[in-house]
């Protein structure tokens, strides 16, 4: 194809995928309270230790909720947007790649839903070890908007970590990237890694940023293991088929 029609690709999915985030954002409107609820919840799990959230402005409140609910339309609307990247990516490979595409696929959905259940386990104790540095006997009063924007990009930054090995899997499936070259990067992963969690952590604090970067470095080494068993398979493989060629 050539290149403006690859860009023309590239929109009509972007704006599909924009228009599932936005209708799901609507119904993210609704729960949005409830969302509310379950992310400040945290607080009052806090034992001896006053917690509370506050809006300071007028206006606070209202970008609180529509945020919720743009969040929620993301993730809601996940195996959209995820197909349409996949989708984009199809008309690149062969029919036999196409099967890993695919396959892969169905695999990014269950993870990136899981990371997203997983950022929203450990945001109990994220919370917990944050407010316990406040001095004995004071009470900690929040920013309403700087919390959730804490909470809610941490589901998100924790969704994307899931899923990001399985492209790195994928290119290595379909032959693109070999597992050795991944771990050779090793160290430009890690700085990128970096880079992204102090973008993704509004408070950018170096606790905040470990306790992100984390699972996101141990998931790319997972990425790099499976590869590599990929690789050595496929390479005995290959030498089998030669063998048996050069017998003939």
């Amino acid at each position: 194809m050539p290149l403006i029609e690859h860009l023309l690709e590239l929109r009509k999915r972007l704006m599909w995928a924009a228009v599932a985030i936005i209708v799901a954002g609507v119904a993210g409107w609704f729960i949005s309270d409830w969302v509310l609820q379950l992310l400040t919840s945290p607080l009052k799990q806090i034992g001896g230790r006053p917690a509370t959230i506050n809006f300071p402005s007028v206006t606070s409140a209202f970008d609180v909720r529509f945020e919720i609910a743009i969040i929620v339309g993301v993730v809601i609307a996940s195996p959209i947007w995820l197909y349409q990247i996949f989708a984009f990516l199809t008309p690149a490979f062969t029919r036999q790649e196409k099967k890993y595409v695919f396959g892969f696929f169905f695999s990014a959905v269950p993870l990136f839903l899981a990371g997203c259940a997983a950022g929203a386990f450990v945001i109990p104790h994220i919370v917990g070890l944050m407010v316990s540095f406040a001095p004995g006997g004071s009470a900690s009063l929040l920013d309403g908007k700087g919390y959730l924007d804490f909470a809610l990009r941490l589901l998100l930054v924790i969704g994307v970590a899931f899923v990001l090995p399985v492209f790195l899997v994928l290119l290595n499936f379909v032959g693109v990237i070999r597992g050795r070259t991944i771990l050779k990067s090793w160290r430009i992963a890690i700085l990128a890694v970096t880079i992204f969690t102090a973008v993704a952590t509004p408070s950018a604090d170096i606790i905040s940023m470990i306790l992100l970067a984390i699972p996101m470095i141990v998931l790319y080494f997972v990425a790099v293991a499976i590869a590599l068993v990929h690789d050595k398979r496929k390479d005995r493989k290959d030498a089998a088929v030669l063998e048996g060629a050069g017998s003939l």
